[in-house]
Protein backbone atom coordinates (compact mmCIF):
# COMPACT_ATOMS: atom_id res chain seq x y z
CA UNK A 1 0.00 0.00 0.00
CA UNK A 2 1.45 3.36 -0.98
CA UNK A 3 1.64 6.37 1.35
CA UNK A 4 -1.03 8.15 -0.76
CA UNK A 5 -3.35 5.14 -0.45
CA UNK A 6 -2.85 5.01 3.31
CA UNK A 7 -3.53 8.72 3.58
CA UNK A 8 -6.74 8.46 1.55
CA UNK A 9 -8.09 5.52 3.60
CA UNK A 10 -10.88 6.62 5.92
CA UNK A 11 -10.71 5.32 9.49
CA UNK A 12 -13.54 3.21 10.85
CA UNK A 13 -16.21 5.21 12.63
CA UNK A 14 -18.81 4.21 15.21
CA UNK A 15 -22.12 6.01 15.77
CA UNK A 16 -24.90 5.63 18.28
CA UNK A 17 -28.28 4.71 16.82
CA UNK A 18 -29.58 8.05 18.12
CA UNK A 19 -26.84 10.09 16.39
CA UNK A 20 -27.29 8.08 13.18
CA UNK A 21 -31.03 8.83 13.13
CA UNK A 22 -30.56 12.52 13.91
CA UNK A 23 -27.85 12.93 11.27
CA UNK A 24 -29.81 10.94 8.67
CA UNK A 25 -32.71 13.36 9.15
CA UNK A 26 -30.32 16.31 8.85
CA UNK A 27 -29.00 14.94 5.54
CA UNK A 28 -32.54 14.46 4.22
CA UNK A 29 -33.56 17.95 5.30
CA UNK A 30 -30.44 19.78 4.14
CA UNK A 31 -31.14 22.58 1.74
CA UNK A 32 -29.22 23.48 -1.38
CA UNK A 33 -26.80 25.63 0.62
CA UNK A 34 -25.66 22.56 2.58
CA UNK A 35 -25.88 20.03 -0.28
CA UNK A 36 -22.14 19.28 -0.45
CA UNK A 37 -21.82 18.94 3.33
CA UNK A 38 -24.95 16.76 3.46
CA UNK A 39 -23.52 14.50 0.74
CA UNK A 40 -20.25 14.11 2.69
CA UNK A 41 -22.16 13.39 5.90
CA UNK A 42 -24.30 10.86 4.02
CA UNK A 43 -21.16 9.03 2.88
CA UNK A 44 -19.92 8.94 6.49
CA UNK A 45 -23.28 7.59 7.71
CA UNK A 46 -23.20 4.86 5.05
CA UNK A 47 -19.83 3.55 6.22
CA UNK A 48 -20.41 3.86 9.98
CA UNK A 49 -20.84 0.94 12.34
CA UNK A 50 -24.05 1.68 14.22
CA UNK A 51 -24.39 0.63 17.83
CA UNK A 52 -27.69 -0.80 19.10
CA UNK A 53 -30.28 1.61 20.52
CA UNK A 54 -29.23 2.87 23.96
CA UNK A 55 -25.58 1.82 23.58
CA UNK A 56 -22.58 4.08 23.09
CA UNK A 57 -18.81 3.95 23.06
CA UNK A 58 -16.98 6.42 25.29
CA UNK A 59 -14.00 6.03 22.94
CA UNK A 60 -15.79 7.45 19.89
CA UNK A 61 -16.91 11.02 19.20
CA UNK A 62 -20.66 11.47 19.41
CA UNK A 63 -22.92 14.46 19.69
CA UNK A 64 -22.13 16.01 23.07
CA UNK A 65 -18.56 14.65 23.24
CA UNK A 66 -15.61 16.81 24.17
CA UNK A 67 -12.86 16.38 21.58
CA UNK A 68 -9.24 17.47 21.43
CA UNK A 69 -7.79 17.25 17.95
CA UNK A 70 -4.62 18.38 16.19
CA UNK A 71 -4.49 20.03 12.78
CA UNK A 72 -1.65 18.13 11.11
CA UNK A 73 -0.83 21.05 8.80
CA UNK A 74 -0.37 23.72 11.48
CA UNK A 75 0.24 21.46 14.48
CA UNK A 76 -2.37 23.45 16.42
CA UNK A 77 -4.50 21.57 18.95
CA UNK A 78 -8.11 22.53 19.58
CA UNK A 79 -10.58 21.34 22.19
CA UNK A 80 -14.27 21.59 21.34
CA UNK A 81 -17.62 20.08 22.21
CA UNK A 82 -19.46 18.60 19.23
CA UNK A 83 -23.12 19.65 19.36
CA UNK A 84 -26.41 19.74 17.44
CA UNK A 85 -26.63 22.71 15.06
CA UNK A 86 -29.05 24.64 17.28
CA UNK A 87 -26.59 24.38 20.23
CA UNK A 88 -23.55 25.69 18.32
CA UNK A 89 -21.58 28.60 19.79
CA UNK A 90 -18.13 28.92 18.25
CA UNK A 91 -16.98 31.42 20.90
CA UNK A 92 -17.81 28.86 23.61
CA UNK A 93 -16.10 26.02 21.71
CA UNK A 94 -19.42 24.36 20.84
CA UNK A 95 -19.06 23.25 17.20
CA UNK A 96 -21.99 21.97 15.15
CA UNK A 97 -21.87 18.45 13.78
CA UNK A 98 -23.24 20.07 10.58
CA UNK A 99 -19.93 21.78 9.78
CA UNK A 100 -17.04 20.32 7.77
CA UNK A 101 -14.93 19.68 10.89
CA UNK A 102 -17.98 18.29 12.69
CA UNK A 103 -18.58 15.80 9.88
CA UNK A 104 -14.90 14.83 10.01
CA UNK A 105 -14.98 14.27 13.80
CA UNK A 106 -18.25 12.36 14.26
CA UNK A 107 -17.64 8.70 15.08
CA UNK A 108 -13.84 9.01 15.28
CA UNK A 109 -11.72 7.43 18.03
CA UNK A 110 -8.66 8.90 19.75
CA UNK A 111 -5.47 8.30 17.83
CA UNK A 112 -7.21 8.18 14.44
CA UNK A 113 -6.65 10.69 11.62
CA UNK A 114 -8.88 11.82 8.79
CA UNK A 115 -8.61 14.11 5.79
CA UNK A 116 -11.30 16.76 5.39
CA UNK A 117 -12.05 19.87 3.37
CA UNK A 118 -12.77 23.27 4.95
CA UNK A 119 -15.56 25.63 3.87
CA UNK A 120 -12.92 27.46 1.83
CA UNK A 121 -12.03 24.22 -0.05
CA UNK A 122 -8.71 23.82 1.78
CA UNK A 123 -7.65 20.20 2.29
CA UNK A 124 -6.68 19.47 5.89
CA UNK A 125 -5.86 16.47 8.06
CA UNK A 126 -6.77 16.15 11.70
CA UNK A 127 -5.89 13.64 14.38
CA UNK A 128 -8.18 13.03 17.34
CA UNK A 129 -6.06 13.30 20.47
CA UNK A 130 -8.74 12.67 23.13
CA UNK A 131 -12.48 12.06 23.44
CA UNK A 132 -14.45 12.96 26.55
CA UNK A 133 -17.82 11.29 26.99
CA UNK A 134 -20.80 13.66 27.39
CA UNK A 135 -21.51 12.16 30.83
CA UNK A 136 -17.96 13.05 31.94
CA UNK A 137 -18.43 16.62 30.69
CA UNK A 138 -21.68 16.96 32.64
CA UNK A 139 -19.93 15.84 35.85
CA UNK A 140 -17.07 18.28 35.26
CA UNK A 141 -19.42 21.18 34.48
Amino acid sequence: MTQATKRAARPAIVLTAEDHLLLSRAVEGAGERLADLAAELGRELDRARILPQGRHSAEHVRIGSGVTFRDEVSGKESTITLVRPEEADVDAGRISVMTPVGVALIGMAAGKSIDWVTRTAERRRLTVMAVRDPADLALAG
